[in-house]
């Protein structure tokens, strides 16, 4: 992480501060340039599911096998998110011992500690906000905000705003479920957009939308997230389909609809493994924020897969980048462009390379 741009930041404004007390004109003070880059990933659900059978858990399964290495699900996209600024995902599930449980049909559970997992896969912040963070009750809820804090790793759900800050920039963390309740939405998440971007230098907003194995949004997402465009946003980014969907560039911002899945255990084979890693880069200078160049990373959420370049297999929970120029990445990007039928400001192309601003 390039947290040194911080300590310059502090040398330039002691620099500055020292030279306003010389009694010489007071001018605007030019901060530099910094580049923030960002990694999104789709769904990330640890643990088993634990309200019919717990005594069959793939996910402690699969730990095992890994000899206890808590670095396994993301070692392979690792070296990615290190070399980020900022890397957030969509945790889908819970970090408890609570036993207590809802009625849904997969409840999923991970114990406090296995947070390390995001920490060792250089995770720094995750959306909080879908129907599965809720699987233990607030118990289960308390737990999983705790274990997340105790690392570092900031949060964002509909009552808590996450705040990361890298170097001088702070970026707000929005997130929201719109299961049947979209009318409230349509007013409510503006304000908050509007309100957030006044305060800080970068805002991107997590959605949990849509319908599962849909491969485009329907019509109230692409309303929803237009507005929220429209109210300030700098990134929209979106999961709960399970798939990838199309990407739009809508007035000069990138919406995300769904990063798919990424280490995912909610399933031990999947019909579509396929998914992608969003990354964008943005330049902050005397706080004008410039919205730069993105590209994806195609991935399988499986190493079996990706080696094999099949769109389903074995699932071992290790998110992986298929090999560049291969004919399975292809098939993430002809998946994201045929599904773009009726998005007005869907992108083109899907970079895999960084592309000039």
């Amino acid at each position: 992480m390039r947290r040194w741009l911080g300590l310059l930041l502090g040398l330039w404004l002691l620099g500055g501060a020292a030279l306003a007390d010389d009694g010489f004109e007071d001018v605007p003070f030019d901060y530099g340039l910094q580049e923030i880059l960002i990694t999104a990933a789709g769904d990330v659900t640890l643990g088993g599911n634990m309200r019919d059978n717990p005594a069959s858990n793939f996910y402690m399964e699969t730990l095992e096998a890994a000899e206890g290495n808590l670095g396994w699900f993301f070692q392979n996209v690792r070296d990615i998110f290190s070399q980020d600024d900022m890397t957030l995902v969509n945790f889908e599930g819970t970090l408890t011992n609570a036993t207590q449980h809802i009625g849904n049909t997969f409840c999923f559970r991970a114990p406090p500690e296995h947070v390390q997992a995001l920490t060792l896969g250089s995770v720094e912040a995750v959306a909080l906000e879908n129907n599965h963070v809720m699987d233990f009750l607030e118990a289960g809820y308390a737990d999983t905000v705790a274990a997340l804090e105790s690392q570092g790793i900031v949060y964002a759900s509909e009552e808590h705003m996450g705040v990361y800050e890298v170097g001088g920039a702070r970026i707000a963390l929005l997130a929201y479920q719109t299961f049947d309740d979209y009318p409230r939405l349509f007013e409510k998440v503006p304000q908050d957009v509007a309100a957030a971007k006044a305060e800080y230098d970068l805002v991107i907003v997590s959605f949990h939308w849509g319908a599962e194995k849909d491969y485009a949004p329907n019509e109230n997402q692409v309303k929803l997230a237009r507005s929220t465009v429209d109210a300030g946003a700098d990134l929209v980014l979106g999961h709960h389909s399970h798939r990838v969907n199309p990407i739009e560039r809508y007035k000069g911002v990138y919406i995300v609809y769904s990063l798919g899945n990424c280490s995912f255990s909610g399933n031990t084979q999947p019909d579509d493994m396929d998914t992608f890693l969003f990354q964008q880069k943005f330049q902050l200078q005397n706080g004008e924020l410039t919205r730069g160049a993105f590209r994806i990373i195609p991935c399988s959420i499986s190493s079996v897969t990706a080696a094999s370049g099949q769109r389903s297999g074995k699932n071992d929970l290790a998110v992986t980048p298929f090999a560049p120029e291969s004919e399975a990445a292809q098939r993430v990007i002809d998946t994201m462009l045929s599904n773009d039928g009726g998005l007005e400001y869907a992108v083109a192309h899907y970079p895999t390379e960084w592309m000039e601003w």
